[in-house]
């Protein structure tokens, strides 16, 4: 019994001891690896003059430069269309005819009608021409002493009453004038002639078809005839970037269709309204639109292909440059002193009222030296894809730590550690891959 008790005693003490060195190399592993020091590897650029252009990017649409869209003012059934989709027109030229049988039928009423208080008035004028005279013959006799007051005065009111009847039949003949008139314009009406020299692009009825008139409604979409040789690209720009836009700046446009063609235009209209979409809602989105000038437009363009355009808003020559991604945002970097005696409360106060002053985060750039990130206040200029410009802050061969995107953006700090990786670039590919 005595050798049994002893053997476990050994035994506990054995475990007792593995456990106790187990637990003192895991302190020693959390102390040694607390103390070590964090060290980020980053790749540099160097500060470098470079010209920089400033462009806006945008989505939109092909369009002819001027168009007309037919819509006929008569209501009516086509009974000519000498025209198809494609067609190339000329100024003037029949593009349709809509049956102007129930419009003859109007003129002929409106001129009959016409006809009728003409012979009216001719009456009237008779009538008026014979009491004037007796008028005349009884104001003589008046005045020789002849005729008595009454039968002056009954004279007087048979001319006035004439009078008044052919000024009435001469404004009725008018009015029947602008009637036949108005039936002349609508059977004029009935056919349509193309207003400009140019191309059938869209047409939306057939032959036999029946179309409304816009005299009480929009009226039917009938074709729209487009200038083909002029056109345009029709894209939205965002309201933060539509005030970088001028009229006469420069343009590169890709259409979907042409993948290895870009064509170049002219900025010659900037909208004055936005157009506003799920408004009232988080997805609200404000745009301008833009209308640029294609300067060699290909003859196989068609309106409503989709398009791509680079506006060139500004470009800088030999300045100071970064790659775009070195620039980031730091908020306000001051600590306040620790309380007691030295400090006290004033002091904790005076920092926290000047942080408030200044919450708005600073632009800054890491610079390498000596192996430590050096955060350097910068102030920026225009941009391009890959380099921003750099108007104050640093000089020309500086150091600047260009990757990877997430040390810059959220790990690195003023005199962090760093080790220059050479085998990579701080490329937008390697950033896209850090991230």
């Amino acid at each position: 019994m005595a050798n049994g008790n002893k053997k476990k005693t050994k035994k506990k003490i054995f475990i007792f001891t593995g456990a106790g060195l187990v637990l003192a190399i895991l302190g020693l592993l959390v102390v040694f690896s607390g103390n070590k020091e964090q060290i980020t590897s980053v790749q540099t650029e160097t500060v470098q003059r470079r010209n920089i252009t400033q462009k806006v990017s945008a989505t939109g649409k092909i369009n002819p430069e001027y168009k007309v869209v037919i819509t006929p003012e008569v209501t009516g059934e086509i009974v000519e269309l000498p025209v198809k989709e494609g067609d190339v027109v000329k100024k003037g030229q029949l593009l349709i005819k809509i049956k102007p049988d129930s419009y003859i039928a109007a003129r002929d009423r409106a001129e009959a009608n016409l006809e009728s208080v003409k012979a009216g008035l001719a009456r009237s004028k008779a009538v008026l021409d014979k009491v004037k005279s007796e008028y005349e013959r009884a104001q003589g006799l008046y005045n020789k002493k002849l005729t008595s007051d009454a039968e002056l005065e009954q004279a007087k009111s048979n001319y006035l009453s004439s009078k008044s009847d052919y000024e009435s039949q001469v404004a009725t003949v008018q009015q029947f004038k602008a009637a036949l008139k108005e039936a002349n314009e609508s059977l004029y009406k009935t056919t349509i002639y193309s207003p400009m020299n140019g191309t059938i692009s869209q047409l939306n009825v057939e032959l036999g078809e029946r179309v409304l008139g816009s005299g009480f409604s929009q009226g039917t979409n009938i074709m729209t005839v487009a200038d083909l040789s002029q056109m345009e690209a029709d894209v939205e720009v965002d309201e933060n970037d539509v005030v970088l836009i001028s009229v006469g700046d420069t343009a590169k446009i890709e259409v979907d269709a042409f993948p290895n063609r870009e064509f170049k235009g002219v900025v010659y209209q900037i909208g004055n309204s936005a157009k506003t979409t799920a408004e009232g809602t988080q997805q609200e989105v404000v745009n301008f639109e833009i209308k640029i000038r294609i300067s060699d437009p290909e003859k196989a363009i068609r309106p409503g292909m989709s398009c791509n355009a680079d506006i060139l808003t500004e470009t800088r020559n030999n300045v100071l440059s970064v790659p775009i991604q070195s620039v980031t945002a730091r908020g306000n970097m001051q600590q306040a002193p620790a309380g007691g005696k030295e400090g006290g409360e004033e002091g904790v106060t005076q920092v926290k009222n000047e942080v408030k002053k200044d919450k708005k985060p600073k632009e800054v750039v890491f610079l390498a030296e000596n192996n430590k990130a050096k955060m350097k206040e910068v102030k920026t200029g225009i941009s391009d894809d890959n380099y921003i410009e750099v108007i104050s802050g640093l000089g020309e061969g500086a150091k600047v730590i260009s990757g990877p995107y997430r040390a810059i953006s959220r790990e690195l700090n003023d005199n962090a550690n760093i080790r220059l990786d050479s085998g990579k670039k701080g490329t937008k590919e390697n950033d896209k891959q850090d991230k």
